[in-house]
């Protein structure tokens, strides 16, 4: 311990998006290891107690958006530690909006201002920590990061093409210095955040003066690709991979459906065809 406290166990992370469905598990199953000590961010303060009775988990309240709030997670991990192991970055947020109507432009910047400069802002006041650790960083990126975009979720799309660049571009300054970066590209997880979507879809239905045939038809398929979610366990899985493996792999793919998959092998020219398609084939 730096300066007294709470007992810790071998290894530290820092683990935003730990009040999340998916950071809340992963918190869990660093805990049970036995081997980690969590620095669970978040901003729910009833999930954030609830972690704290967990073993080896300290939960740290802080809005990856605000410098100051950042700044004062850092004093509270110092008050345990000079060095940490790991830093994962989980917290994110979703979208489902038009980019020609409603809140698109405050949706963009919500989801910018979250997944990715949370992301970068957290790096930079924790690297120090990280470096004195020899310790490794974790970005979650999404199958958004690397796959064609799709119609009326540009500002999550855009938000993970900006992680994939920010996340390589640091991979490749960091490893100068000995310092890995690892990204995780999860694909739909049955997690509130992803449920989130139905309610996101259905108010852009109600609201739309342009596409009320379009979402109406294009609602079914949306349902049925989104009832395709994997077991979270899978993901936690691959996180302690990240965490834990000797030799990480540079990026980690999980749970992209066969469709969205075999999508990925058009051409833009027949994707666009594709999803003309697909709403011209469906009734109303």
């Amino acid at each position: 311990m730096a300066n007294g406290g709470k007992p810790m166990a071998a290894k530290a992370v820092f683990f935003t998006g730990a009040t999340g469905d998916l950071g809340s598990l992963c918190a869990k199953a660093l805990s049970e290891t036995g081997s980690w000590t969590v620095f669970a961010a978040g901003t729910n303060e009833v999930k954030l107690a609830e972690l704290g009775k967990l073993k080896n988990v300290i939960p740290v309240k802080v809005d990856i958006r605000s410098q100051e709030s950042v700044l004062a997670a850092r004093e509270r991990v110092l008050r345990q530690t000079d060095k940490l192991d790991a830093i994962v970055n989980f917290a994110g947020l979703t979208a489902f909006t038009s980019m020609v109507e409603g809140d698109c432009i405050e949706t963009t910047e919500q989801l910018l201002a979250v997944n990715v400069m949370g992301t970068v802002r957290i790096n930079r006041v924790f690297f120090d920590l990280v470096y004195a650790g020899h310790g490794r960083i974790i970005n979650c990126s999404s199958e958004a990061g690397w796959m064609t975009s799709q119609p009326f979720v540009a500002p999550y799309f855009l938000s993970k093409r900006a992680i994939e660049a920010y996340n390589d571009s640091l991979r490749r300054e960091l490893m100068y210095i000995s310092v890995p970066v690892i990204k995780i590209q999860p694909g739909s997880f049955d997690t509130s955040m992803t449920r989130g979507v139905f309610d996101k879809f259905d108010a852009t239905l109600r609201d739309t003066k342009y596409y009320e045939k379009v979402l109406t038809r294009m609602k079914r398929l949306m349902e049925w690709e989104l009832n395709q979610r994997q077991n979270p366990a899978r993901l936690v899985r691959v996180v302690l991979c990240a965490l834990e493996a000797k030799h990480p792999k540079l990026n980690y793919r999980v749970g992209t459906s066969k469709l969205l998959a075999l999508m990925e092998l058009l051409p833009d020219k027949c994707l666009d065809k594709l999803y003309l398609l697909i709403v011209n084939w469906q009734k109303t």
